[in-house]
C-alpha cells in the first residue's frame, strides 16, 4: 500500500473499528497514513456514541477494488492467518475468496464508496470513488470467461433482508444437491426449516462447518441446531483442518452464493454483508471442487453419537440454542 502510495496511487483503506482497533491505534496505520495511505474506521464504539448510535452493527464486508476494473471479495479478513487468533487454539484460519472483472467490479467499487461516505460524510468524492471516467474497463468480449453475477449488499442502510430472502429462495428451490460452508452455524427458524425440508424432499443438503470455533457460546448453540439437522437426513461434516472460515453455498451445480454472510443471525440481520450470487456452471463447479475438498478434510457426525451425549452436555447446548437471537 505504501509503495502504490508513493507512485502515485489514490489508496483508500476502511476498517471495522471494533475488529481493527488495536492496528487503528497502533504504529502501523501512523505509517500507512504519513505514506499518503487513507486509513479510516467504520462503526467506531464508545461511551458517548450509545445517545446516538447502535454498537452491535459491525462492517463485515471483505472488498478489494483495483482502478475499478478488477475486484476481490470473499471471506478472507486482512489478517496473516498463521497468527490469527492463536490463542483461541482453532488452527489456522481458512478463506477463499473470487477475482472478479466487468460490471460487478462498479458495483463492489459503488458499496465501498457508500460506505467510505458513511464514515468521512464527504459525498462528492465518493460519487468520484464509483464512477471514475480515467479507468480502462476490459471489454466482455475479451474475458476469458464471463457469467451471469449478482451483487447482494446487506446492512440497516440498504436491505437489510435481501440475503436472507435470496438464501431461502435457492434453498426452496434446490432439487439435487445443496452444499454449504460456514464458520458460524446458528439459523434461525426459517433457515432451520428450509434445510430440513430441503432434506426431507430428497436433495442431497451437505453441510461442512469447523471442528472448533473460537466462541464456545456459538459453538453449544450450534451443536443444538445439528440434532434437527441429522434427524432429517442432512449430512454434518466436521472441517478438522483449521477453523473453516468460507462462506459459500452450492445448489444443483449452477448456482452458487459466496461472501461474507455467515449463517447466523447477526450477519443475516444486522451486519454489513456482501454475497455474490453466480448463476453459472462453470463457477459452481469450481466452487463445488473446493467444498468437495474440504470435505476430504472432514469427520462426518452421526445421529447415533449425537444421541449418545451425556444428558449435562445436551442440557448445555439446549440452553445455549435459547440464546440464538443475540449471537
Amino acid at each position: 500500500l505504501m509503495r502504490a502510495a508513493k507512485r502515485g496511487v489514490q489508496c483508500r483503506v476502511l476498517l471495522d473499528d471494533v475488529g481493527s482497533r488495536e492496528f487503528l491505534r497502533g504504529p502501523l496505520a501512523k505509517r500507512l497514513r504519513g505514506a499518503g495511505v487513507e486509513v479510516q474506521g467504520a462503526l467506531p464504539v464508545g461511551l458517548l456514541r450509545v445517545l446516538f448510535a447502535r454498537l452491535d452493527l459491525r462492517l463485515h464486508r471483505k472488498i478489494v477494488v483495483i482502478d475499478h476494473r478488477l475486484g476481490y471479495t470473499g471471506s478472507l479478513n486482512l489478517v496473516d492467518p498463521r497468527y490469527f487468533k492463536t490463542s483461541s487454539h482453532v488452527g489456522e484460519w481458512v478463506d477463499a475468496m473470487v477475482r472478479v472483472e466487468g460490471p460487478a467490479v462498479e458495483w463492489l467499487g459503488a458499496i465501498f464508496a457508500a460506505d467510505w461516505d458513511m464514515e468521512t460524510r464527504r459525498g462528492s468524492e465518493a460519487i468520484a470513488l464509483a464512477t471514475s471516467q480515467n479507468t480502462i474497463r476490459t471489454p466482455l468480449a475479451e474475458m476469458p470467461h464471463s457469467a451471469v453475477v449478482q451483487v447482494i449488499p446487506t446492512g440497516p442502510l440498504t436491505a437489510p433482508t435481501a440475503a436472507q430472502e435470496i438464501l431461502l429462495t435457492a434453498l426452496y428451490a434446490a432439487r439435487h444437491e445443496l452444499i454449504m460452508t460456514t464458520p458460524y452455524f446458528v439459523p434461525d427458524d426459517a433457515l432451520l426449516m428450509a434445510l430440513v425440508s430441503a432434506a426431507r424432499r430428497g436433495v442431497a443438503v451437505t453441510l461442512i462447518v469447523p471442528a472448533k470455533v473460537d466462541s464456545r457460546l456459538v459453538r453449544w448453540a450450534s451443536q443444538a441446531h445439528k440434532d434437527d439437522l441429522l434427524a432429517s437426513g442432512v449430512r454434518v461434516a466436521l472441517f478438522e483442518g483449521g477453523l473453516l472460515h468460507t462462506k459459500s453455498v452450492t445448489i444443483d451445480g449452477h448456482l452458487s452464493l459466496f461472501g461474507s454472510l455467515n449463517l447466523d443471525p447477526r450477519s443475516l440481520k444486522l451486519n454489513f454483508e456482501i454475497t455474490m450470487a453466480m448463476y453459472d456452471t462453470a463457477f459452481t463447479a469450481e466452487l463445488r471442487r473446493l467444498q468437495q475438498s474440504y470435505l476430504l478434510d472432514s469427520q462426518e457426525m452421526s445421529l447415533a453419537q449425537v444421541q449418545q451425549r451425556p444428558y449435562v452436555q445436551r442440557l448445555g447446548y439446549n440452553m445455549s440454542r435459547l440464546l440464538t437471537p443475540l449471537l
